[in-house]
């Protein structure tokens, strides 16, 4: 299975990585905030995930790392 790891941390809830996913899977947690108090993104369903990195591409901050396997 496909994995996509999120910096949650450095992420600052732009939303680009959403916008760019391709599968329409990841979105800001809008239940948690990180330590800079931004929602950070999520994977919403990792089975649907192709390991594109399509997110990971836009991230501005790098805080994204896709494994596919």
């Amino acid at each position: 299975m496909n994995k996509v790891i999120f910096d949650v941390d450095l992420c600052k809830g732009c939303g680009l990585c959403a916008a760019a996913c391709p599968k329409g899977i990841i979105s800001l947690d809008t239940a948690t905030l990180n330590g800079k108090g931004y929602h950070p993104a999520q994977l919403t369903d990792d089975k649907a995930c192709i390991a594109c990195a399509s997110c990971a591409l836009m991230c501005p901050d790098a805080v994204i790392t896709v494994i596919k396997e």
